[in-house]
């Protein structure tokens, strides 16, 4: 991705948190962490100096560093819309190019194990049921994915941390209130990104990975 790009990311996410502070002062807040099982589909990958290619990606959500999120999300409760909601939302999905991939290719090395780091800004509305403590929600959002870029081939190597571009986010869920402070919840959610990057020699990579991702969480509320 060119730095005009990159620029342009960074200043809209910037903006778009600061324009929300005024009203999230006033809002019911929490704080949530999760993890969960996440899978990426084949994705078709293109190398400026060599032929595309399709990866076969596998997640290993629990081997390290695992997959897990966090979240930060904002109820206007004191704004008369106690159902809508934004968050800000954490992500560390990740994939590995499988053994397919690497033996068509023939690079030694090809994953974003260090995570293809998700940072959504998201809308999010809830539907309590009456008479229970589960409140279900749906939610929807767009921000930045910040790949570990880990490449080794025949002529040379990259492992650093890149701005890759955008993703977007969906999710749907259902949480459950344990206490006034305290809930749980489990929630698909599925992230769309278009990676673009550098690698060795000059080279670039871009690939579309779509990762789909069942979570359990709990949430800290305040």
């Amino acid at each position: 991705m060119n730095s005009k790009l990159r620029i342009l990311f960074g200043t809209a996410v910037a903006a778009s948190f600061i324009g929300l502070s005024a009203s999230l002062a006033q809002a019911e807040m929490a704080i949530s962490v999760y993890g969960g099982v996440q899978t990426a589909p084949h994705s078709d990958v293109e190398v400026s100096d060599e032929p595309d290619f399709t990866a076969g990606w596998e997640g290993r959500s629990f081997e390290m560093p695992p997959y897990y999120g966090v979240r930060g999300t904002w109820w206007m409760e004191e704004l008369g819309q106690p159902n809508l909601g934004v968050s800000l939302d954490f992500t560390h999905a990740k994939v590995y190019a499988d053994d397919d991939t690497l033996a068509e290719t023939g690079w030694d090395h090809f994953e974003f194990s260090d995570g293809i780091n998700l940072l959504t800004l998201n809308a999010l509305y809830r539907m309590p049921i009456e008479g229970t403590k589960f409140v279900p929600y749906i939610g929807a959002g767009a921000g930045i994915n910040v790949p570990h870029v880990e490449v080794t081939r025949g002529t040379g190597e990259t492992f650093e941390y890149q701005l890759g571009g955008a993703t977007v986010q969906a999710q749907v869920g259902v949480a459950y209130e344990f206490t006034d402070r305290w809930s749980g919840f489990v929630e698909y959610k599925g992230n769309y990104s278009w990676v673009d990057v550098d690698i060795d020699s000059g080279a670039t990579l871009k690939t579309d990975i779509m990762t789909n991702a069942v979570n359990a969480g709990i949430s800290f509320h305040f």
